[in-house]
């Protein structure tokens, strides 16, 4: 019995393999998903990136329709995408940044200095467009890692109740716009 089971133990493994990698065959890798979708926001108190003293909350957000934009001075596509969203801050979108820092690590202390950040990021804002109705600063990447992110940029859509609608990993262009988060808006609109 025992050399019965030991033969097909390696059969199974490789069946187990076959599935797996057969089902891999058929997802896309461009469409990394939070498992947030269709749940309400994370609770979060965090500070404002450019502005001493003042908290945001996830409750401060309710009401209003808005994309939640990862993002960093640090990322390319994220500068190249900044454009874009002001033009559609322009059109009445609210956008709102979570300033992702990466080169911050709290296991490394306190050489970590907030006027050069907002120096930057300033900098970066005034040159590429500034699409922000704020910036969160998720400085120890709490929401992020709440939220499923993985790089940036990253672009969730909130509902007025909080609830999270779209995630979408990569730059905001005219072309994902427009297949993605135009029709979704419209839906919240009617």
């Amino acid at each position: 019995m025992n050399k019965k089971l030991i033969a097909i133990i390696p059969f199974l493994i490789f069946m187990f393999l076959c599935v797996f990698l057969y089902q891999g065959l058929f997802g896309n890798p461009r469409e990394l998903q939070t498992g947030r979708i269709g749940q309400v926001m994370p609770s979060f108190t965090l500070p404002d990136l450019m502005v001493d003293e003042k908290q945001w909350q996830n409750t401060d957000l309710l009401g209003e329709v808005y994309l939640l934009n990862v993002w960093g001075t640090w990322c390319p596509t994220c500068i190249a995408e900044l454009g874009y969203l002001a033009q559609l801050r322009s059109q009445g979108v609210r956008i709102i940044g979570l300033y992702y820092e990466q080169a911050y690590d709290p296991d490394f202390g306190d050489q970590f200095d907030m006027n050069a950040l907002r120096v930057e990021v300033k900098s970066m804002l005034d040159r590429a467009g500034d699409p922000y109705q704020f910036n969160i600063l998720d400085l120890e990447r709490t929401l992020a890692l709440d939220l499923g992110v993985s790089g940036a940029p990253e672009t969730f859509l909130v509902n007025k109740e909080g609830k999270i609608l779209l995630h979408h990993t990569g730059d905001i262009n005219p072309r994902v716009w427009r297949a993605k988060f135009a029709p979704a808006i419209q839906e919240l609109s009617q």
